[in-house]
């Protein structure tokens, strides 16, 4: 239940907003399991490629960080609350941890490349929520957030090609 002084004034049906509020938290709970992954591997990353990866590690993970905000700014507006913690993450998350302590590189390409095709399945599924919703402001949303989830993926694929 909401606390009246979090209730924020929506135009979706009760039900509707919550299923869309659940769907865009565990995508949020998701974005920052993969945010901290892949600035793990961008800490942790070795080898002759090391600048390479190093960067587009960075760079991805600035751009799955800067999407959270978001995220939870849109649960707050559909009228739903969203994650609070460490431990609230962990509950909703869908995404596995990788806790080793040495990843070779071209595990760290592939992994992610798996993750990101995840989110983009979870992305997918959460569309469909939205759409049956009729919540049209977030179903634009997950289109480039699966887009951005796409390319990352695909940057992270070429990246493991033999030439």
């Amino acid at each position: 239940m909401i606390a009246a002084e979090l209730k924020t004034p929506t135009d979706l049906e009760r039900n509707s907003a919550r299923s869309v509020a659940e769907a865009l938290n565990a995508i949020l709970a998701d974005s920052y399991a993969l945010y901290l992954k892949t600035k793990n591997f961008h800490w942790h990353v070795s080898g002759p490629h090391f600048r390479d990866y190093h960067l587009m590690f960075d760079e991805q993970a600035a751009q799955i960080l800067a999407s959270t905000d978001v995220i939870g700014e849109r649960v707050r507006k559909v009228g739903g609350t969203t994650i609070r913690s460490i431990g609230h993450i962990a509950r909703l998350q869908r995404m596995k941890d990788n806790d080793a302590g040495f990843v070779g590189t071209r595990e760290m390409l592939a992994e992610l490349h798996r993750d990101n095709l995840q989110l983009v399945q979870h992305l997918r599924d959460a569309k469909e929520v939205v759409d049956a919703a009729g919540d049209n402001a977030t179903a634009g949303m997950l289109d480039d957030w699966t887009d951005e989830a796409e390319e990352r993926a695909w940057f992270l694929f070429e990246t493991t090609r033999r030439g």
